[in-house]
């Protein structure tokens, strides 16, 4: 995984998110979706949809008063039933209606850093990114590629999901 250096670069040379500068060598996977920016962030806002966006959260148990709002967080449990592990994400940086960057937690499996942005395309279209980097527990000691191949194919299901979720919101 690289590391920045004085230029905004991963030292892998790969160019950074321009207000995350710290995501490098990181898993990213993009999606539109016909809806309008405030649909999406709607089911962002809704802690509550965590679980059904969110691949691998299977439970919500309680939602902080005032989510998405820096240092919020979602109780969640992780995995099947009756094997679960109980655990939190936790708003880390936002822009309400634009970004959110969470770390996500399911201890003793890891910990990584999310962040998702949402780009208009247009009145009725957004731009979905997710980046995700393994931040602690034994998925960071997993090569890059290895992580990469965990972690994209999970995170484009979480976009779908997000979209559907997102399409079947009447509007904010």
């Amino acid at each position: 995984m690289g590391a920045i250096n004085g230029t905004g670069r991963c030292s892998s040379g790969r160019v950074d998110l321009p207000t995350a500068g710290y995501f490098c060598g990181m898993a990213e996977v993009t999606r539109d979706v016909d809806a309008p920016v405030s649909q999406v962030w709607g089911v962002i806002a809704d802690g509550w949809s965590y679980a059904g966006w969110v691949v691998g959260a299977s439970h919500i148990r309680k939602v902080d008063a005032g989510w998405p709002a820096l240092g919020t967080r979602i109780h969640h449990s992780v995995g099947a039933w009756p094997v679960t592990i109980d655990d939190t994400t936790e708003v880390v940086r936002v822009d309400p209606g634009r970004m959110i960057e969470l770390t996500a937690r399911a201890w003793p499996t890891g910990e990584a850093l999310v962040r998702l942005e949402l780009e208009p395309q247009g009145p009725a279209r957004t731009r979905m990114r997710m980046v995700e980097q393994a931040r602690s527990g034994p998925a960071r000691l997993l090569p890059k590629p290895v992580q990469d191949a965990l972690l994209k194919p999970r995170n484009v299901e979480a976009l779908s999901r997000l979209s559907d979720l997102a399409l079947r919101r009447s509007g904010d």
